[in-house]
């Protein structure tokens, strides 16, 4: 609906072409209809080189015919002769004389049109001066370099057809009117093939001229992708008749339509190795970063497991470090602790401590002694828990044993209101 392609087929190979990129795909096919090169795909760095020696190209030159001199007719022959052959000397001289001369100017004055500075300028005033001449109405001219033209016709698997106008030549008006601008023709040529004109007084078209070496005006020449090279398959010259031009466009391409056809499927199958071999290095890709990823959990597992060891080993340590600084200190309380005062001493107390784990230690304390000799006995006991405290039932206190803001120095038994004769119970505070 966009570009006006009737064909299912074509449609579907011109996205193929542009990766099913359909704006690419129509801007190009709009650029094609108007002679623009592709903006999608820049020409290569390097020209693409012409393959002009293909043994197999196919010539058809139309020779116009030579009005006969008056001299070598029948009514004057015998003069005619003898006049051919005194000015024969002087004619071989002259025209010697005139090679000689243009070869050597060539050297002091070299020509203008070796020199290209604008190729695209060179086309579109061709273009232009050429509507002005002719008309609107001719095939599409594609409106980019030469390189360019090559390009896309290699790009597209299309036959490329150039054509050389020469300017100067008496058979160019007429084959431009009555041929080149025939509807059939321009039909054919803007269906079949890209269509890359320019006169060779410009120095675009003069490089063209070069490097296919036209003998006479009007020329004609079809490239096509052959054998992986840009071949010309085709050289028309002379004033042909539009007729006898489809013909042998038609002649021309159905030859090399083979080439084409095997061109295209190889390079199918090159894409389609090509995207093969894309999906393998996706799934290899897929694959390894799968692995990698196995990899990687299972070194973080390693790394966690070791962690974790490394964390339960060190707080084994550091558990095996507490209790030898508590053992120590425990030892350091029982060093410290007063000796126990005799039974029959009248100011000593018996206390009987009732421990977490039911069991009962008893000593006796004397009266003038601190709480904290109570606790750092208890202390001091294996059977003890870490952390404690020590309550009185009658009346139920806490006993102030250890120095608080409230109690910076504990009291004596005496001031906590022990009698000589006392129970006391540890509480386990180590949750706590």
């Amino acid at each position: 609906d966009l570009t006006g392609i009737e064909s299912m087929d074509q449609c579907r190979h011109t996205l193929e072409q542009h990766n099913w990129n359909i704006e690419a795909a129509v801007q190009d096919r709009l650029n094609e209809q108007e002679g623009v090169p592709s903006v999608f795909n820049p020409p290569p760095s390097r020209p693409l080189q012409v393959n002009t020696a293909d043994h197999r190209i196919y010539s058809y030159i139309v020779s116009r015919p030579q009005p006969r001199a008056s001299y070598l007719t029948a009514d004057f022959g015998l003069l005619g002769w003898g006049y051919y052959f005194i000015m024969l000397p002087f004619r071989f001289t002259y025209y010697t004389l005139l090679d000689i001369f243009r070869f050597a100017l060539r050297f002091i004055r070299p020509d203008p049109r070796s020199r290209v500075t604008d190729p695209v300028g060179d086309i579109i005033s061709f273009i232009h001066m050429f509507e002005e001449k002719y008309g609107r109405i001719h095939p599409i001219f594609y409106q980019g370099t030469y390189s360019q033209a090559l390009n896309d016709a290699k790009r597209e698997l299309r036959f490329l057809l150039v054509y050389l106008h020469g300017d100067d030549h008496q058979d160019t008006d007429e084959f431009c009117r009555n041929t080149l601008c025939v509807p059939e023709v321009v039909t054919l040529i803007n269906t079949r093939m890209l269509f890359w004109a320019c006169s060779t007084n410009k120095p675009e078209g003069y490089r063209v001229s070069q490097a296919l070496r036209e003998n006479t005006y009007p020329f004609l020449a079809v490239i096509m992708l052959k054998d992986r090279r840009m071949t010309v398959v085709g050289r028309l010259e002379g004033l042909i008749q539009a007729d006898d031009l489809i013909n042998q466009l038609m002649f021309i391409m159905d030859a090399n339509q083979t080439y084409l056809v095997s061109e295209r499927l190889e390079r199918e199958e090159r894409n389609q190795t090509q995207v093969l071999r894309q999906q393998q290095d996706e799934a290899y890709l897929a694959s390894l970063r799968a692995d990698q990823e196995k990899e990687r959990k299972k070194k973080e597992e390693r790394e966690k497991k070791k962690k974790k060891e490394e964390e339960v080993q060190q707080q084994k340590l550091a558990e095996e470090r507490r209790r030898q600084t508590l053992q120590e200190e425990k030892e350091r309380k029982s060093e410290c602790l007063p000796p126990e005062p005799h039974p029959d001493d009248p100011e000593s107390v018996k206390i009987i401590f009732k421990l977490p784990n039911d069991s009962r230690v008893e000593r006796r304390f004397h009266f003038t002694q601190s709480l904290t000799v109570i606790h750092d006995f208890l202390f001091s006991l294996k059977e003890s828990p870490e952390k404690f405290q020590i309550e009185a039932n009658f009346p139920r206190r806490v006993l102030p044993c250890l120095p608080t803001e409230e109690w910076p120095n504990p009291p004596t038994l005496q001031e906590a209101g022990l009698s000589h004769t006392e129970v006391l119970f540890v509480q386990d505070l180590t949750d706590d």
